[in-house]
């Protein structure tokens, strides 16, 4: 009994974490590792050059790996969830056999420094009282890391996507700290390693995918900001795993710059919407015409250009309207929330038409529609902030409302 005991103890405790930390130097950094296989456009193109080249030299000659092109080399990791099961599991079980390691080597007490404990006991390594929050700082460190293991770029919110990146990076930071206080033993410094492979192999993952997505829907960035971030985050995901790994703090921030400030709508959107006089026209054409509607249009149209912004025409229940990024936003919001939660939206429409054609009528000056849009722009922030949230193409939302186009139609 006590051998099958010792056999099943060694075969958890011993034989499963070097397993699994094996596996994770293979994917991470062996022959076949996402960063191997992951190259820039130009090199990738001069890599299937090559490889065309010497298939028509042999008939008997294959493809390698690494001739496949880009787009296929950034879904190397998307393809097996056998992958992130493995990630997952090493972060829990790794977790579970620290926690008990520390229990069986030290006789800790959950007793505060001021408080005497038992002779060969130790005190409390973190304060009961304050130890509360870094209890939190771990829970969304190893929820965020987990989302990122299980969940592709794609298919996570702007916002959702930045957070995670953001408490993983916080969350390790955290967790050297409790080593070092904790003072460091072999397997607790090989569950720290484990961690920290995993979280900047998936954080590398999410760049390689962002940029990836950027590339394939032709994104339009708002600024020149988002496009020189592109940029200097395209280098970066090319890096091999040595290269990231002595950056991977400041690649880390700026893949979350990237995230917030590079969504854009898609090229297919804009080809349709950079235009003037046509059904998807967003570009407003000079001269301004004068619109007397009502709620936000009445500001997009009266206002002063340089504070109410106004971007294109738009079409409103047949009317032909001026709009600005406020009123978009406003509508995509409501477009949102009406798709997912149609009783609130009835609930919400219907307080917002009780009481904001009233308002409206009495916005007669440029003076007074300047006047609404600042009153109005806590609530812009909050519109984008909740489409940054809950959708995953907020920028494509935003830019096809009061046009013709329709936004589910025309997803890709």
């Amino acid at each position: 009994m006590d051998m099958l005991f010792t056999t099943v103890f060694l075969a958890l405790f011993i034989g499963l974490p070097i397993y699994l930390t094996a596996r994770n130097l293979k994917v991470t950094f062996g022959k076949d590792s996402a960063f191997r296989r992951n190259k820039t456009p130009e090199k990738a193109e001069e890599t299937t050059i090559r490889a065309a080249l010497k298939e028509s030299v042999s008939l008997d000659f294959q493809p390698t790996e690494d001739a496949l092109p880009d787009n296929d080399l950034a879904r190397f990791e998307s393809k097996p969830m056998g992958t992130a099961l493995l990630d997952v599991v090493t972060l829990l079980f790794g977790l579970l056999c620290s926690y008990l390691i520390i229990g069986v080597s030290a006789d800790i007490m959950t007793v505060d420094y001021d408080k005497s404990v038992y002779v060969g006991h130790l005190h409390s390594p973190f304060h009961t009282q304050y130890g509360k929050t870094l209890v939190l700082i771990m829970l969304f460190f190893y929820v965020a890391l987990i989302i990122l293991c299980v969940c592709k770029p794609e298919k996570l919110s702007p916002l959702i996507s930045a957070a995670s990146i953001a408490f993983t990076m916080i969350g390790l930071v955290c967790l050297a700290f409790i080593l070092i206080q904790l003072k460091i033993t072999f397997c607790i410094t090989l569950y720290f390693f484990n961690v920290l492979i995993i979280a900047v192999r998936r954080i590398h993952f999410h760049i390689t995918e962002h940029v990836r997505l950027a590339n394939e829907r032709n994104t339009q960035f708002r600024n020149k900001a988002a496009e020189k971030l592109h940029k200097l985050i395209s280098k970066i995901s090319g890096m091999t795993a040595f290269s990231f790994l002595l950056i991977f703090p400041a690649a880390g921030l700026l893949e979350i710059l990237f995230i917030l400030i590079g969504q854009g709508p898609d090229g297919f959107i804009k080809a349709f919407t950079m235009t003037a006089d046509w059904t998807f026209s967003t570009q407003t054409p000079p001269p301004p015409i004068e619109y007397k509607g009502h709620y936000l249009c009445t500001v997009a149209a009266r206002g002063h250009k340089k504070i109410v912004k106004p971007l294109r025409y738009g079409n409103r229940l047949g009317e032909r309207i001026i709009v600005n990024r406020q009123l978009l936003a406003a509508n995509a919001f409501e477009d949102m929330i009406k798709e997912k939660l149609p009783h609130f939206h009835k609930f919400v429409r219907d307080i917002y038409d009780k009481y904001g054609y009233p308002v409206s009528r009495h916005i007669t000056t440029k003076s007074r529609a300047d006047l609404t849009y600042i009153i109005m722009k806590p609530l812009e922030f909050i519109f984008i902030l909740t489409l940054y949230t809950f959708d995953k193409n907020p920028e494509n939302r935003i830019a096809v409302q009061y046009s013709d186009y329709n936004y589910k139609r025309g997803e890709i």
